[in-house]
């Protein structure tokens, strides 16, 4: 309670994530003229200023006397790279908790991974992240700015964001949202390069939806009935896989936007040619795409990732049933930076 008191008190006087007309209304507040409204948005957006001590265009006494006034970013606590070259970052917040963000660059893009919470209350079975329990909520400005740190860093433009760190993003929707519309309008990232995942909360989709965004929707299934979800996911058992289906099949009537469904392989466990045969029967009909992803292992589980042979048989069976499907090898494996992998630690 006290974490998200102080966090809740901080956010008011943050400037990151706020629009160019409330960043105008601010300046004015503190005795600027307008103009300097999109100044600081640039300064902000373009240019990834971390004090207004850094905004030069500014007046020094003014500069100086509003050093202290936040602009809501955080620090990288540490950093690592995989072969592959992709960054796990471990990032402060200013109340001292460490979240993580992952970078993760191709020869055409730079994709970032955000968390939207400390922690994660979800607690699904293969998962790191959830191991370590829950803590908060992540603030919008927090999520913007995981976008511009991996940025700034590799100094290169991030092309696409994926929802798929620590946390679950429905958890914090409204936030979430914000989150979404500011690394759209702001930051200038296009919404459908923007993916928001989800391992299922009641009522969340189709509140979700209501705001027509044009963002891809990824839905982690990781089971193909009912049982075997409960198993790997404790939410499930409330949650049940018809009524989350369900709930998918009214987000594309309501945006028009097809879901993705995400699809953990755990070897022997889920990864069956009957499982196959379910998934297929399950999604009969929907306007989706599967992504299948091997499992990325961790010290807590053992699970193990399903060789080959059966990866090919699983998607085989998906596409001789229509089933638009794709095989997707997690980035950041060596670095624990994978799917599945992040829990705030260096190693």
């Amino acid at each position: 309670m006290t974490l998200q008191t102080t966090n809740q008190a901080n956010t008011d006087q943050v400037l990151l994530g706020q629009s160019l007309s409330q960043l105008t209304d601010w300046v004015e507040k503190h005795g600027q003229p307008a103009y300097r409204g999109k100044q600081l948005y640039q300064w902000l957006y373009q240019k990834e200023a971390r004090s207004l001590l850094d905004i030069s265009v500014f007046p020094k006494k003014w500069r100086e006397e509003m050093a202290d006034y936040p602009l809501g970013r955080s620090t990288i606590h540490h950093r690592s790279i995989a072969p592959d070259k992709t960054r796990k970052y471990l990032l402060s917040l200013a109340d001292g908790l460490i979240i993580e963000a992952v970078g993760i660059p191709t020869a055409k893009r730079l994709t970032v991974c955000v968390s939207t919470q400390v922690g994660c209350p979800m607690d699904c079975d293969f998962c790191a992240t959830g191991k370590g329990g829950f803590t908060r909520n992540l603030k919008a400005y927090e999520i913007v700015d995981q976008v511009l740190t991996v940025q700034e860093d590799f100094e290169q433009r991030v092309s696409n964001v994926v929802f798929m760190g620590m946390g679950e993003p429905l958890a914090n929707i409204d936030e979430v949202i914000a989150a979404v519309k500011s690394l759209n309008q702001d930051v200038g990232i296009g919404a459908r390069s923007l993916t928001v995942s989800t391992v299922g909360i009641p009522g969340k989709i189709q509140q979700l939806a209501q705001h027509r965004l044009q963002i891809v929707l990824a839905v982690s299934l990781h089971a193909s009935n009912q049982a075997l979800r409960e198993q790997l996911i404790p939410s499930a058992k409330k949650y049940t896989l018809d009524n989350l289906l369900d709930e998918c099949r009214d987000y594309v009537q309501v945006t028009g936007r097809r879901v993705t469904f995400e699809y953990i392989l755990l070897a022997g466990i889920n990864d069956l040619p009957e499982n196959a045969h379910e998934l297929a029967q399950c999604l009969k009909g929907f306007q989706t795409h599967v992504n299948l992803i091997p499992y990325n292992p961790i010290s807590e589980a053992d699970y193990q990732r399903p060789n080959n042979h059966r990866i090919r048989e699983f998607t085989k069976i998906l596409e001789l049933a229509n089933i638009a499907v794709s095989v997707r090898y997690s980035r950041g494996l060596e670095a624990n930076a994978a799917c599945g992998q992040l829990r705030a630690s260096k190693v």
